[in-house]
């Protein structure tokens, strides 16, 4: 099973995400590894996500494309007169996943983060087939952009393995809408709501493990539908 891990925003915990998940992942004995398709500024989440993994690979095995432009990546692409190739970030995510049987995907920004004129991040996760889970950071605003965000990805026709909310920092856990944030995200999304990865667990929650299981089933029934429609064709 494979994973893209996008945000609801920029600096809400993807990469913490990603990195809690691949240390339970190897916990449990699996080989996973994380990927950054591309990097604005430095590297040092690819440098983390390729720390975090198992089997042997470079910087560039996760991290196929580095703009040195602290900005979105279509900025970064312009200021540095450099071509996005897509092609080479799918030849590298799929070279991943012919090595390890989980590949972490940690999207750049939120899910519209444009990387061309014509392409966005939805895009890119789209192209590569993945469930998406969004990372949302527990404050105010939080309903709004994890609406917007989980719709996006449902009309992209991708599946949403589910949503996570991070805490939002000190003082913030007491105000109303981080109180009432999850109730509200239940109430309204049709996707698993799940539970946050700290640094002191030492095996998946329930929760993760169920949406795995459920994830690699969806994956199993689309292959066989695939078979069929081939057959067919």
């Amino acid at each position: 099973m494979s994973l893209f891990v996008t945000g609801t925003d920029t600096g809400v915990g993807k990469t913490h995400t990603a990195l809690q998940l691949l240390r339970l992942l190897r916990v449990a004995g699996t080989s996973c590894a994380g990927m950054k398709p591309i990097c604005c500024g430095d590297r040092r989440d690819a440098e983390l996500l390729l720390a975090a993994g198992n089997g042997r690979l470079t910087i560039d095995d996760v991290n196929p494309v580095w703009l040195k432009t602290p900005a979105a990546p279509i900025v970064g692409s312009l200021v540095e007169e450099m071509n996005i190739d897509i092609e080479q970030i799918l030849a590298a995510f799929r070279a991943l996943q012919n090595r390890v049987e989980h590949v972490i995907v940690e999207g750049v920004g939120g899910w519209l983060v444009p990387i061309r004129p014509d392409y966005f991040v939805g895009d890119l996760a789209v192209e590569m087939g993945l469930p998406v889970l969004v990372v949302a950071q527990n404050r105010l605003g939080c309903l709004n952009h994890t609406a917007l965000t989980v719709r996006s990805i449902l009309q992209h026709n991708l599946r949403c393995a589910g949503v996570m909310l991070n805490p939002a920092g000190a003082g913030a856990t007491d105000d109303v809408a981080a109180l009432t944030n999850a109730d509200i995200l239940q109430k309204v999304l049709s996707v698993p709501l799940l539970s946050g990865l700290g640094e002191n667990l030492r095996e998946l929650p329930s929760d993760w493990r169920l949406m795995i299981d459920s994830t690699r089933k969806a994956e199993r029934v689309d292959q066989i539908q695939g078979c069929q429609q081939i057959k067919h064709d």
